[in-house]
């Protein structure tokens, strides 16, 4: 199939091609150039016309809580008053150990569905729900397969609750990383633990340590807001990432979240060991974490992915707040240009999660990408497409959606979805959370 848009972004960040497309083949693109070309080359192809829109790769959610719309809405007698009450007072007791499956599995599909809407053909999943356990995975590894979006799930192993917990946890992704591996298909897993201050030293190490022997990456919320380096100078002397280098985890395998609270030291060993990093601009912003130094850790050249961490699920959304926030904070309008973010969101994203050949439209790279209109009230010009796209386009724009070369969305709306009836299974799941 031949996709014959007015532009084309075939590696983000690159200046895109006016009157550029793709060949599709199975699950890969196959040929990429003018579109002129492409209906000379392949007359025999099936073509789909896409006048006045961008062809782009599907975007990356780099780090979602996909239960976590569940927590919307929730009735509170008072807002937390930092991060560490926000977990202790509100998150783990009203929302992470009340999750049950089905809780799970709605909440699973209902943002599955949103996503694909907003252009996300690859999401990363962390699911903490210690008294899910075992099967949580499973369950709802079933419900992706079933919706059609690239998946990367993990269970957030913690000892918070108990040891032998902890170890349900660890043996949860195992399990998963080993028989996605076995079945193949869009699901796949990663090994993953909490944090400095709710797992052990010897925890930590037993989870990078399954991590090499499962050659995965290893994922660990760090330094969300001041809690975990106030900790972690207390107990260890050293501030989290300071902590995993002398633990010996610190590395390439590893894949760090949040990372708001870091100084210069812990920059310069995050860039030295080749760890990744996954950004939350918005959720930063909601439990008042801080402002992540994203443009000093990308000047460095550590890899940077872009998440939504399961509180507004429209890409753009997310990708407006990553070019806004640090303008803001850092009172330069040059920061953060609109290419870089937009290269977050979607390669950079990949990248991150340790994703070959997904995040940008080239020959053998997979099928994964999407159709945005571009009725603007300005010119899309090569010069302005990543800014207008960014600024002025959101889930509502998004025209089609393909995943491993499947069309997930037609016309803006999600094949298979009925909206109506996600949404009330959501809403019961939620009534039941909140009534617990």
């Amino acid at each position: 199939m031949l996709i014959l848009p007015d532009f084309l972004i075939a590696t983000p960040g690159d200046t895109p091609q006016r009157g550029w497309g793709v060949r599709v083949v199975d699950d890969v693109v196959t040929a990429v150039g003018a579109n002129a070309d492409l209906r000379r080359d392949f007359p025999d192809d099936e073509v789909w016309e896409a006048p006045g829109q961008v062809l782009a790769p599907g975007f990356v959610n780099a780090h979602a809580h996909l239960y976590g719309v569940l927590a919307h809405g929730l009735p509170l007698d008072k807002a937390p008053s930092g991060f560490w009450p926000f977990l202790e007072d509100f998150w783990w007791p009203l929302v992470e150990d009340r999750l049950d499956h089905e809780m799970i599995c709605a909440a699973t599909d209902y943002v599955c569905a949103e996503m694909l809407r907003s252009g996300v053909t690859t999401v990363y999943d962390c699911l903490e729900a210690p008294h899910s356990l075992p099967g949580c995975l499973t369950a709802q590894a079933e419900v992706v397969r079933a919706r059609g979006i690239r998946a990367i799930l993990s269970f957030e192993a913690t000892e918070r609750v108990s040891r032998e917990n902890g170890q349900l946890g660890l043996r949860e992704n195992a399990d998963l990383i080993r028989s996605t591996r076995g079945s193949g298909g869009l699901v796949t897993g990663l090994m993953c633990f909490h944090t400095t201050f709710s797992c052990s030293a010897e925890f930590i190490r037993q989870a990078h340590a399954l991590g090499r022997e499962l050659d995965v990456l290893v994922h660990m919320h760090c330094s969300e807001g001041v809690h975990e380096p106030e900790y972690a100078l207390a107990h260890f002397g050293a501030r989290p990432l300071e902590y995993y280098d002398s633990l010996g985890v610190a590395g390439p395998r590893m894949l760090a979240s949040q990372c708001v609270q870091l100084s210069e030291n812990e920059i310069r060993i995050m860039a030295e060991r080749g760890v990744r990093m996954t950004h939350m601009p918005l959720s930063n912003c909601e439990v008042g974490a801080g402002v992540a130094p994203v443009p000093e850790l990308a000047a460095t050249g550590v890899t940077v992915g872009l998440g939504s961490d399961g509180y507004v699920n429209d890409f753009f959304e997310v990708m407006r707040g990553a070019f806004l926030i640090h303008k803001a904070y850092r009172q330069d309008p040059r920061v953060m240009p609109a290419g870089q973010v937009f290269h977050m969101a979607t390669e950079g994203g990949a990248r991150a999660l340790g994703l070959e050949k997904i995040g940008r439209l080239a020959p053998g790279w997979q099928a994964d990408l999407q159709l945005i209109d571009l009725d603007l009230p300005t010119p899309p010009e090569p010069h302005n497409l990543y800014d207008q796209l960014v600024l002025w386009r959101s889930h509502v724009h998004v025209r089609a959606v393909w995943v491993a070369g499947a069309l997930r969305v037609r016309d803006g709306v999600v094949l298979g979805a009925d909206f109506g009836a996600l949404r009330a299974r959501t809403h019961e799941s939620a009534k039941r959370l909140w009534s617990l």
